[in-house]
């Protein structure tokens, strides 16, 4: 395997989740208002000036290279999918865990995936709340920065047997569907939290063995799967959709319309037997 550092991705879009992570922690400490993007999906200040922020240092410093951010999604299809015709794409969700965020308990993330030929190459998670940085590269390592600037390099766990395990579970999006297949897949620990991102860290840090998103209309988007991806794989762990394949994050969907299941990678099969099982 060839090892790439991409030290000049990492130095630019940590220095910009930091600066977008003070903007973020500004509206967070204010009297926010709270909009509507559809039905479902709130969106505040918050996430608008951190999407800003993150397409303009990266489109400044690759210009070459696509963007596909939450906020700032091209409205003409020709436009969107001339970004992932891309070798190497950025995908950008500037707050993910909006409603944690909404709610205040800290549980909220930004998260910058960048994806060669369809595949994670590096993620970088940041976590306002409490200052953490996350960089995976997918394949090598995953290092936690604190905010007290110490490191920790991370690997997954090595649990081997389901009734060890623990899944970790959406604090906001729980399905009926996904309740009945964690039920029969005999996990006795259930470890809950907002924001993709978050979780993911908690598999690469070994708090958590296990995650499974099915998929529903309106639910996760490419921008919640390419980073947060990048941690997993950068710390031993193994992500694939439900049937098994691997996410092409170059395929023009915005959806994740064959689901996520991530895991420590001694567990994966396993754990699609059972969801497959249905």
């Amino acid at each position: 395997m060839t090892h790439r550092s991409f030290q000049q991705e990492i130095d630019v879009v940590v220095q910009a989740v930091r600066d977008a992570s003070a903007l973020v922690l500004d509206v967070y400490a204010s009297e926010f208002s709270v909009d509507l993007k559809d039905a479902r999906e709130p969106v505040t200040l918050a996430d608008r000036r951190s999407n800003e922020l993150l397409c303009d240092r990266i489109s400044r410093t690759f210009p070459a290279d696509g963007i596909v951010a939450e906020e700032s999604v091209p409205k003409d299809p020709g436009t969107l999918a001339s970004m992932f015709r891309n070798e190497r794409l950025w995908l950008i969700d500037p707050l993910d865990g909006t409603k944690e965020f909404i709610a205040r308990n800290g549980e909220f993330a930004i998260m910058v995936g960048l994806a060669i030929g369809g595949r994670p190459a590096l993620g970088i998670v940041a976590t306002p709340a409490n200052g953490d940085v996350w960089i995976g590269i997918s394949g090598q390592s995953t290092t936690r920065i604190a905010a007290d600037g110490s490191r920790a390099d991370c690997r997954v766990s090595d649990i081997d047997e389901m009734a060890d395990a623990t899944l970790v579970v959406s604090r906001s999006h729980r399905s009926r569907a996904l309740v009945d297949r964690i039920e029969r897949l005999g996990v006795q620990r259930l470890l809950a939290c907002g924001s993709v991102g978050i979780k993911a860290s908690r598999i690469a840090s070994r708090d958590a063995d296990l995650y499974v998103y099915l998929h529903a209309p309106g639910g996760a988007k490419v921008w919640d799967g390419c980073g947060p991806e990048a941690l997993v794989l950068g710390a031993g762990g193994t992500v694939t959709k439900v049937d098994g394949e691997p996410i092409d994050y170059a395929s023009g969907a915005l959806e994740l319309t064959g689901g996520l299941l991530a895991s420590n990678g001694r567990l994966h099969a396993k754990l699609l037997a059972h969801i497959q099982a249905g």
